[in-house]
């Protein structure tokens, strides 16, 4: 990046909670598609139209989200929450984001009898599809900025390619790697200032959170163990989930049906519906363990085990997002690591573009029908710069009615 590109590389200037609660409020109840559009929402949002963030910057806290375990997007909201706001400006951005569609859950618990399978409603494919142009925006705006070049344009291909060969965790973090060690011996970096990220908390905060996430992990089973308390069963049970697994959204599953089916806690046929239902609601899929808490038995149940649950699986996330940030700060500014960060934001555009693929695409576009609404939904965010929750509206509306018209 030149001078005068790291020039335009905004420190962020220091904002209050209430606005970051607001926003990420709004982008709660709008945010449909899971993790990767999610990501495509943030970076219109605060990079495009707000300005909080440079586009390296985002693609930093982005890197730094894939590196480590839980829900990637939550983790990339939290960490934009700590750089606006500190602390408070976390928590802002976590109720913000996670609350709309908590509170759709814990009440699709209390009433799930009442409610029919989602799987095949015609509006929620719509949202799939509009998933789709949202993450191709992504993967368009972030390859111009990230990849202008044939060494980085090739990395980022070559990285879809592996995480598209090897569909795993392996394979993710196995591409970013790679970027980053091509980009070490390829991409020498210009010798300019960097800015660096805007961490409005002290380093004092930064290893409390690496502590209290290790402390959390091995503490919560010996005290199950020693005490044989239920909630603190539950609570662990969720925290490790929250802090084992990589990729976040659907990886999560089989971990929570192993923690919550076996045990009795929440029958399988309840389990699957909820998950239909978690389908259906904007935000974080790991918002599926509020539904979980509020229907398992015993109790506790009802929104006191939905918020059990829902701290325990998100808690991990605080922790990964605030504790490395002045760490991922001297690592961005070490003079070989401005290579590396080139290599592994090109790599990090892959990854996006292989899940525009897989699973976007693949799950969102199964006629010409579904590509031409994807389509007019990209032309409608790129050209006529309509916002995205519009966009998520006319999507659902537009499939609703060609869904009526084919019938």
């Amino acid at each position: 990046m030149t001078a005068v590109g790291e020039a335009a590389e905004t420190a962020g200037k220091p904002g209050s909670p209430f606005e970051v609660l607001r926003i990420f409020t709004r982008l709660g109840l709008t945010c449909f598609g899971g993790p990767i559009a999610h990501l495509g929402f943030f970076r219109t949002e605060f990079v495009e139209k707000r300005g909080w963030l440079g586009e390296t910057h985002y693609a930093d806290v982005v890197a730094l989200s894939q590196f480590l375990p839980g829900p990637a997007s939550s983790k990339v909201g939290i960490t934009i929450g700590v750089l606006r706001a500190g602390i408070p400006g976390a928590l802002a951005a976590w109720i913000g984001f996670t609350l709309p569609s908590a509170l759709a859950l814990i009440l699709f618990g209390y009433g799930v009898s009442a409610f029919g399978h989602l799987g095949g409603a015609a509006w929620l494919h719509g949202l799939k599809i509009v998933a789709v142009a949202v993450v191709a925006q992504a993967v368009w705006g972030m390859a111009r900025n990230l990849c202008p070049d044939r060494e980085r344009a090739t990395i980022a291909v070559a990285a879809a390619a592996l995480a598209l060969a090897v569909p795993s965790t392996i394979g993710q973090v196995g591409a970013i790697v790679v970027g980053g060690l091509i980009g070490w011996r390829l991409l020498p970096g210009e010798i300019v200032p960097l800015i660096p990220l805007p961490v409005r908390i002290s380093r004092w905060w930064s290893t409390l959170s690496i502590v209290l996430f290790f402390g959390f992990l091995i503490g919560l089973p010996v005290a199950v163990a020693a005490t044989n308390n239920h909630v603190l069963d539950i609570f662990n049970g969720f925290y490790r989930s929250g802090s084992l697994v990589f990729g976040g959204g659907h990886v999560v599953l089989p971990l929570l049906q192993a923690t919550v089916v076996p045990r009795g806690w929440v029958s399988n046929d309840t389990f699957l519906a909820g998950y239909g239902a978690a389908q259906a609601v904007p935000g974080p899929l790991f918002t599926f363990s509020a539904y979980l808490g509020t229907v398992m038995r015993p109790a506790p149940n009802g929104w006191l085990g939905g918020a059990i649950c829902l701290i325990g699986i998100f808690l991990p996330s605080f922790f990964l997002a605030i504790g490395p940030l002045h760490l991922w700060n001297w690592f961005r500014q070490h003079p070989a690591m401005r290579s590396v960060l080139k290599g592994v934001n090109a790599a990090v555009v892959g990854l996006l573009l292989a899940a525009l693929y897989n699973p976007v695409w693949t799950s969102a576009i199964h006629s010409p029908a579904d590509f031409a609404v994807a389509v007019v939904a990209f032309l409608l965010l790129t050209m006529w710069a309509v916002p995205p929750w519009l966009v998520v509206i006319l999507g659902a509306l537009g499939t609703s009615g060609l869904a009526s018209i084919t019938s």
